[in-house]
């Protein structure tokens, strides 16, 4: 039972790191990436749907996106769509394909978006810990019903830790890569 309550933390807090993950993945660096479009819905046949699902994006160059939809009325759109995002996006729009720029970030837009990046991976560690309250007065209820000795809860508990430690750290590289990525001009 107590492998449970460890087990079950331990892949709790994977979700905050991959969840830290796919967040940066949202967020602008100065060069193009297909995810950075992932979170931008487009109306299709009166419903809001994701981008990916009626096109493909592809890098073209390392500043500019390519989007090819697959049916071509859909290409005003796509343009709208990446208009509305909060991504500050201009999209030319071609015969068949939309091609999206992407301007160089200021260096006042590179330290805004690090204080960002810093504030999502605050939130990602204030999670895991929230996560490893959690087991702990899960642990705690399970020694005092099942009567187990102390040194077992204590055991426990530090492995819980090491486990809150290991992935703590695991955030703290992701944020070092990610400033890395948008103070690179």
């Amino acid at each position: 039972m107590v492998d449970d309550i460890k087990k079950d933390a331990s892949s709790r807090m994977a979700k905050s790191v991959e969840a830290l993950r796919h967040e940066f993945g949202k967020i602008r660096t100065g060069r193009a990436h297909a995810s950075l479009l992932d979170h931008v819905t487009v109306s299709y046949y009166g419903s809001q749907v994701p981008l990916n699902q009626v096109a493909s994006i592809t890098v073209s160059d390392p500043r500019t996106l390519a989007i090819s939809p697959w049916e071509k009325k859909s290409i005003p759109d796509i343009e709208k769509a990446i208009i509305r995002s909060d991504l500050g996006l201009n999209p030319v729009t071609g015969s068949d394909v939309v091609r999206v720029p992407l301007p160089p970030l200021t260096e006042e837009r590179r330290k805004e978006m690090t204080r960002v990046v810093r504030h999502e991976a605050e939130q990602a560690r204030i999670a895991v810990r929230n996560i490893r309250r959690a087991a702990n007065q899960q642990l705690k209820a399970l020694i005092k019903d099942e009567h187990l000795p102390e040194d077992t809860e204590k055991r426990a508990e530090a492995d819980v830790q090491k486990l809150t430690d290991n992935h703590i750290a695991k955030i703290d590289s992701v944020l070092e890569e990610k400033e890395h990525d948008l103070m690179e001009v």
